[in-house]
């Protein structure tokens, strides 16, 4: 029954929201964050009809990369948000999808700045958005599920003598669900050059190139402060590994991390789970996440 009325609010909310001018004050589009040397990060905000009082940041994947064109599609009109951030709001949630810098353009840790900048503007701008600043949940697949998982395992500590009273805040979020996650980008192939970086990884793990990879994977990090994390993996995925999700599905056990792992037979990679036969209900299993780990207790 649960997973029936999401559906028919998920259809009524798409009709409400691609009909008229009228429609968009469900959402937000283009919010500046933060700039970069002039250039605007930009945010589009989903607003629920039923507000529950918290946020999640959502980020597409994208392989790192977009296009170098004026006219490239911005990462956050990917219609990944369609596929995620919509059933989000749905469901009460006030949704952030966010643009970051992307290769080839910038390299790390660009990537993973923004991001982090989009959880302090957030965060402190929490009470014009009608959400708990201490209860942010963050949401992305692929790459962007590498960016989320690194908001949920990094300290994130907010820059206290910063001029910027944003940045003064933490980027830390408080529950995590990352599809396709490449976790550990050490076990990315050697011989070919990371988009994320712009160079290989070298075999040597006493190379400054390995050293890098190590530092920017979020298994790297895990610590038993971490918040909860759900891995949702095809396991015939040949782009991102099934094994990153079971690496860092290992590494938050050990920590003692709530922490679950939702299999998707057969599925290759993307965000609709090419390949899969009877795929499990991976929305209503992101949805259940958060409702049962980022309201405040």
């Amino acid at each position: 029954m649960r997973k029936r009325t999401l559906v028919v609010a998920l259809v009524v909310f798409l009709i409400g929201s691609a009909g008229t001018a009228g429609a968009e004050g469900r959402v937000e589009r283009n919010v500046v964050f933060g700039m970069y040397s002039g250039l605007a990060l930009l945010m589009d905000v989903y607003y629920p009809e039923n507000p529950n009082g918290y946020g999640i940041v959502f980020i597409s994947g994208s392989g790192w990369t977009r296009e170098l064109g004026l006219d490239a599609t911005p990462l956050k009109e990917s219609g990944q948000e369609e596929i995620y951030a919509v059933p989000l709001a749905v469901a009460g949630y006030t949704v952030f999808g966010i643009n970051h810098r992307a290769s080839p353009r910038f390299r790390h840790p660009a990537h993973l700045e923004d991001a982090q900048r989009a959880v302090r503007f957030v965060r402190h701008h929490a009470d014009e958005y009608g959400i708990d600043p201490d209860r942010i949940g963050a949401m992305g697949g692929s790459s962007g599920g590498h960016l989320v998982s690194l908001l949920g395992v990094l300290d994130g500590k907010g820059m206290a003598e910063d001029a910027s009273p944003v940045n003064r805040e933490s980027a830390k979020v408080q529950v995590v669900v990352a599809r396709a996650a490449p976790t550990d980008l050490t076990l990315a192939a050697p011989g070919r050059v990371h988009p994320l970086f712009g160079f290989r990884r070298s075999e040597r793990t006493d190379s400054v190139e390995h050293r890098r990879f190590v530092a920017a994977s979020p298994v790297t990090h895990v610590t038993a402060d971490d918040p909860p994390v759900l891995l949702i993996h095809g396991d015939a995925d040949e782009v991102v590994a099934y094994k990153n999700a079971e690496v860092m599905k290992a590494a938050l056990e050990k920590a003692g991390v709530p922490v679950d792992l939702l299999r998707v037979p057969g599925a290759g990679h993307g965000p609709t789970f090419p390949g899969a036969v009877n795929p499990p209900d991976y929305i209503g299993a992101m949805i259940e996440w958060f409702d049962r780990y980022l309201p405040a207790r």
